[in-house]
């Protein structure tokens, strides 16, 4: 897509490469349109990427982002391992900080059934934990909205 860009010498095309820079990220910035205003949010993740890479959120059932998504699925979302600052004792120009980011956009797709969102939940699960299995009782999943960005297009960098 023309709207995501970011310095071509800092493009990582390797997929292991980027997929090392997501195991990494635990936090992913969604940004949305919320009452005709920019938002955007931390949340915590897991994802999924075969052929499609998708995102994977949840949070309760109301709120400004809950009707936010709901009105405007299309989204962007951003991810980021910060490093050091570089050109210490040089000159203000030449400092710089290494990092690595993924950047991107894609559309939201809520779980339709109590079976998805425990399905959707474990990437979540594995992502942040490591582990799989975990129990998601109907009564909490009864208030818990579970969510993915399916990605259209996205850059990861690295520098």
């Amino acid at each position: 897509s023309g709207g995501i860009m970011l310095r071509k010498e800092l493009k990582l095309k390797d997929p292991n490469k980027i997929k090392e820079i997501i195991e990494q990220c635990t936090t992913c910035r969604i940004a949305m349109i919320a009452d005709e205003k920019p938002y955007i949010l931390p949340m915590v993740f897991g994802y999924e990427w075969n052929e499609n890479l998708y995102l994977y959120f949840h949070c309760g059932l109301r709120g400004r982002k809950n009707a936010a998504l709901k009105e405007n699925c299309l989204v962007c979302f951003e991810m980021d391992i910060e490093g050091e600052l570089t050109g210490i004792g040089g000159p203000s120009y030449r400092h710089s900080r290494n990092f690595s980011a993924i950047i991107g956009e894609g559309n939201i797709e809520f779980a339709k059934s109590n079976i998805e969102k425990k399905e959707w939940f474990e990437h979540i699960m594995k992502h942040q934990t490591g582990k799989t299995g975990w129990e998601y009782p109907d009564a909490y999943l009864a208030t818990t909205e579970v969510f993915r960005i399916k990605v259209s297009a996205f850059q990861a960098s690295h520098k």
